[in-house]
């Protein structure tokens, strides 16, 4: 069997394996994978924990009271440290979780043969003996031997190196592997990319047995990917650390000297200083952003929309542009046989009858034998369709085609050669755009206007069409390429992919958002004007065409495609020129793609989406985003999520700044003040960081998106998350707090106890967090209307508060360990007031306009 045989239609003929026999080969030899990575263990979790400054912190406080001669306070500082170990293995595994089922999502799908029929599985279920199909763009899903083929070429640089891809011949007779890297020979190696052409295979070795999984044995772990936003504020948090570090060594001297000097004023002295280090520090941070990136991953893939790299997540929410394909993204993707019409005349459809005259009949029969036996294109499987629904006998279909000649850039036909059933000559049947089947036919110029104006009139009407031409040779004249011999123009076939019902009200959804919609697609331009007109995208009469696209200088393309948002007989170059430009146009873009060639322009979107049903493997790794079921509504639900997820954050970094504040201000403001006592020790920050870390983490992850999310413009690309806006309502908010609890302290003065006095300041501050937390849940809606919206996480953090607060406020063990005094009604309806009181302007802010204007970035909705 040559290289250049095609694949049989009867490959399904063996079968393939049984599913019983497969499922008891995957339970023998294990998954089809690479090891896994090794689940961390609990002492180096401890060790990456304890070197956190906060820890740290805790820990030198309760080895601080160990050497002041107070055991019942350091075992209780010390057992935080387990309990704040506890929430962080918690929280990892909660990400480990959410991102282990990412993977899962990611896993590189296989088209088996099962039962005698083709089926797409994940490659980790691919088993030895497994029959499988391989196209150009998909990955090797393990090492095989090659037992049909059709002009195969795979790229093998994974395992050699070398970038030119190698050809390879089947072979009937081949048992076992050769190495990697042979020319002409029949081993397919795992991870291989199918560059070129289709085949069948035989699966020999799966898993670690396979030549890349040779290597993988030697990589157990995979080092997780570090977003800028992470980097930035890992820096905070370090620089902070080391103010964090100066100021307690400040308020240590400070607060002994201004108390005498004594070794009971060094010890409360220490005490301060490290309360104090502890409040600085906002070591929440990382935390929230990997958890937020992370389950925000997990949220986004249940709208089918699988996150392969996390940044894609902070960029959601700043896409400006998003460029969509015709088909299968805004259609159905069903493709029809819808109408024929002849070259002699005597047009037919829509709808077809059910008795065709000889001239279509002959027609379609020539585009089904244009089109791949084993269909896997619409427009294939559409032909064959209409072919078998008309009784339409195809002689030679699948065994007696002799050679193929697939579509190509320069040249957007297909042709396939059939030897004639008792007969010498070959037919030659030709299908694809009709400016190439003109070019094939060597249409003088009159015929040619007149064939593109009948396109026209079908284009018009949505359907897209296609030309058809045939031509009968000797086996020996079949040529290198179809344009060396003159075709003979058969007539034009229209399909029909009805748009998706969604779509119309989901462009307008991303209209009010602020963003542009593009459809690129390689289809007619009346076609596309006719699709993006019942899309509802905007200016559908303005087309660019790839052919002049070409023709415009790059020191004009911008301005060009400024106001164009049709863009058709687009080739994969063309795109990847367009999204450049459109970057340069200072557009944030969203591109999708599903081809090999659509890798670069994937690549060199700020967010590439791949189709997930139909796109190759290599455009899904070549993208940030991959579109689980080719649903354009998807790629809007994922934008959505992606304005959530970045406002979450921002709430949280707010609410995380706004508490820090209050807590440093009372740990800081005593040691000043000799007739003030101290207000915050060690005990008491362990007790605010068990309710400031599930609150960030948890409440503001899962909070709902906001009423306008859709309704606003994209945020700019330079606005940064700590932005003058957030920093300031932080710092607001914070001081509020300060100034409520601090006038608690010298009202409590006059007339309590220091640890009355202690007592008060406490819980006000821990109310005022409480309302904290509850006016950050939104910027723009009422905290009373929030308190109707569900969030379980606020309720069980509310709660826990409630009940830890009431344990140290009146039981006597608590009061003793909190070196709290017991407190009247009266005491308590005063700080409960304060916390209540303190946050009151921002709910008249947010009904401001010029709040409304500046938390969306200084623009107008």
């Amino acid at each position: 069997m040559s290289q250049h045989d095609p694949v049989p239609a009867d490959l399904t003929e063996p079968g393939g394996l049984a599913s019983a026999e497969a499922a008891r080969r995957l339970a023998r030899d294990g998954p089809n994978e690479l090891p896994a990575e090794r689940v961390r263990r609990f002492w180096p979790v401890l060790r990456e924990v304890l070197r956190e400054p906060m820890l740290l912190l805790l820990v030198a406080a309760g080895t601080l009271y160990l050497m002041l001669g107070e055991p019942a306070d350091a075992l209780m500082l010390l057992g935080f440290v387990f309990v704040v170990i506890g929430i962080t293995v918690v929280q990892e595994r909660r990400t480990e979780r959410a991102l282990s089922a990412l993977r899962q999502l990611s896993s590189p799908r296989a088209l088996v043969l099962r039962d005698g029929v083709p089926r797409r599985i994940p490659g980790r279920e691919v088993v030895e003996g497994d029959v499988v199909i391989v196209a150009e763009g998909d990955r090797v899903p393990a090492d095989a031997l090659l037992r049909r083929a059709s002009q195969l070429a795979v790229d093998e640089s994974l395992l050699t190196g070398e970038s030119v891809p190698v050809a390879k011949r089947p072979s009937l007779d081949a048992s076992r592997m050769d190495q990697p890297g042979g020319d002409g020979l029949p081993s397919l190696f795992s991870g291989s990319l199918v560059t070129s052409g289709h085949g069948v295979c035989e699966v020999l070795r799966t898993g670690t047995r396979t030549e890349v999984g040779r290597i993988g044995t030697a990589i157990q772990s995979i080092t997780s990917e570090t977003t800028p936003l992470q980097a930035e504020t890992r820096r905070i948090v370090r620089r902070l650390a080391a103010v964090g570090g100066v100021a307690c060594a400040i308020v240590v001297v400070v607060y002994a000297l201004t108390r005498g000097g004594d070794w009971l004023a060094w010890k409360q002295g220490g005490l301060a200083g490290i309360a104090m280090a502890m409040a600085i520090l906002p070591e929440e941070f990382p935390v929230v952003l990997t958890v937020f990136l992370a389950l925000g991953a997990w949220r986004i893939s249940r709208s089918h929309v699988l996150t392969r790299r996390m940044p894609a997540i902070e960029t959601l929410g700043a896409a400006t542009v998003l460029c969509v394909d015709k088909t299968g993204t805004l259609t159905l993707n069903q493709m029809s046989v819808t109408a024929l019409e002849p070259a002699e005349g005597g047009a037919e459809g829509p709808p077809l009858s059910a008795a065709l005259s000889t001239a279509s009949r002959e027609l379609l029969r020539l585009a089904a034998l244009a089109s791949r036996a084993d269909p896997v294109d619409p427009m294939d499987r559409a032909a064959h369709e209409a072919a078998a629904t008309a009784g339409l006998d195809l002689p030679g279909l699948g065994a007696r085609c002799v050679r193929e000649y697939p579509l190509t850039p320069e040249f957007p036909a297909t042709t396939y050669a059939w030897r004639l059933e008792g007969r010498e000559a070959v037919l030659l049947a030709s299908k694809g755009a009709p400016e190439a089947i003109g070019r094939l036919c060597r249409l003088p110029d009159a015929e040619a206007a007149a064939l593109l104006v009948r396109v026209d009139a079908l284009a018009a009407r949505g359907w897209r069409v296609l030309a058809v031409a045939q031509l009968e040779v000797s086996p020996a004249a079949c040529p290198a390429h179809p344009l060396d011999l003159v075709f003979h123009l058969a007539g034009l076939v229209a399909f029909a992919d009805p748009l998706r019902p969604e779509v119309p009200a989901t462009v307008a959804q991303c209209h009010e958002a602020g963003i542009r919609v593009a459809m690129i697609t390689g289809d007619y331009p009346a076609t596309a004007r006719q699709i993006a007109a019942q899309a509802g995208i905007r200016d559908p009469s303005r087309v660019l065409t790839g052919q002049q696209l070409e023709q415009v200088p790059d020191a004009e393309l911008v301005e060009c495609i400024r106001g164009t948002h049709v863009f058709a007989r687009m080739a994969p170059q063309q795109k990847l020129r367009l999204v450049r430009a459109l970057k340069e146009a200072g557009e944030v873009v969203a591109m999708t793609g599903d081809g090999v060639n659509d890798g670069p322009a994937l690549k060199a979107a700020h967010i590439g989406i791949a189709m997930g049903g139909r796109g190759t493997d290599v455009a899904r790794e070549c993208a940030s985003l991959v579109l689980l079921n080719d649903d354009f509504p998807s790629i809007v639900a994922a934008i959505r999520l992606g304005r959530r997820i970045y406002d979450n954050i921002r709430k949280a970094i707010a609410f995380i700044l706004a508490v820090h504040v209050p807590i440093a201000g009372l740990s800081m403001i005593p040691v000043f003040f000799p007739s003030w006592p101290l207000l915050l020790l060690p005990v008491h920050i362990v007790f605010l960081e068990l309710i400031i870390d599930p609150a960030c983490s948890l409440v503001f992850e899962a909070e709902a998106e906001e009423e306008d999310v859709m309704r606003r413009p994209p945020r700019g690309r330079s606005e940064r998350l700590f932005s003058r806006a957030t920093v300031l309502v932080a710092l607001l908010q914070g001081l509020s707090v300060l100034v409520a609890c601090s006038a608690i302290v010298v009202l409590a003065s006059r007339a309590h106890s220091p640890d009355e006095a202690r007592a008060m300041s406490f819980a006000a501050l821990v109310l005022s967090i409480i309302v904290v937390i509850l006016i950050n849940r939104s910027w723009s809606r009422s905290t009373m209307s929030m308190l109707r919206e569900p969030n379980r996480a606020l309720w069980w953090v509310v709660g826990g508060t409630a009940v830890f607060l009431g344990l140290a406020l009146f039981t006597p063990a608590g009061r003793a360990v909190f070196s709290f005094a017991a407190l009247d009604a009266g005491d308590l309806g005063l700080s409960l007031l304060a916390g209540l009181a303190c946050l009151a302007w921002f709910e008249l802010l947010k009904r401001s306009r010029w709040w409304r204007f500046r938390i969306n970035g200084g623009r107008a909705r």
